[in-house]
């Protein structure tokens, strides 16, 4: 598969990696939010079954690497496009987690692994950059082939206040440049989940009704 490079993944320099790995305990606000999405990640590796072996792909900074470490036994690899995030990730980080945790560098696109290879994939705040529904079905093909059983990612769906309002605002505004995250309807995501060989074994709502993060636990399609 050839390598893609979409627009948004250029702004991750080295900079950019470390306000990237700080704000998300710079507010309360934001501590609260890092608090419900661990929540919810905890949630979604049970459900995929407290899988063995797990590739967390983007990795970023390596935000969830401390519960993906919580079973002692687990085998992480660990993956970003950024090769700056990558950095960041060694510096903040304690050795003795470093010491758990594989990293390497790779496009979603083209996972430089076998077929089968992981128990999970493990993909937390990427799909909602991919605005094109091609991109979207070639990334999930690709998690398809490495993962021999499960994957959880997360995303922005329709269906709640926040949604509604961000549809709100952007139909307001005149310059209709490029987007680098969208909300994507759940129909059409879910469809698109079948279209690459998953079923979906369930999802959570970061807060139902009002919030627009979702995480979804698929399964590949024993068909």
């Amino acid at each position: 598969m050839s390598k893609r490079e979409l627009e948004f993944s250029t702004k991750y320099t080295l900079k950019h990696s470390q306000q990237y790995h700080h704000k998300h305990q710079k507010t309360l606000g934001r501590r609260i939010s890092n608090w419900r999405e661990q929540q919810m990640a905890a949630r979604a590796l049970a459900l995929a079954g407290h899988p063995a072996s797990v590739l967390d792909l983007p990795c970023g900074t390596g935000r969830f690497w401390p519960l993906l470490a919580r079973k002692q036994d687990r085998t992480i690899l660990a993956a970003d496009n950024s090769e700056a995030m990558l950095a960041v990730a060694q510096e903040v980080n304690p050795p003795t987690l470093l010491a758990r945790v594989k990293p390497f560098p790779c496009s979603a696109f083209d996972i430089p692994m076998g077929n089968d290879s992981v128990d999970h994939i493990f993909c937390m705040r990427l799909l909602h950059h991919i605005t094109q529904p091609k991109d979207r079905l070639a990334i999930l093909k690709e998690f398809h082939r490495v993962t021999r059983d499960t994957v959880a990612l997360s995303l922005w769906v329709d269906g709640n206040y926040k949604a509604l309002r961000r549809q709100k605002l952007e139909a307001r505004r005149t310059h209709k440049s490029y987007q680098n995250r969208i909300v994507i309807e759940r129909k059409v995501i879910e469809r698109e989940f079948g279209d690459a060989g998953f079923v979906i074994t369930g999802h959570f709502d970061f807060l139902k009704f009002y919030a627009m993060w979702r995480l979804y636990v698929l399964k590949k399609n024993p068909s």
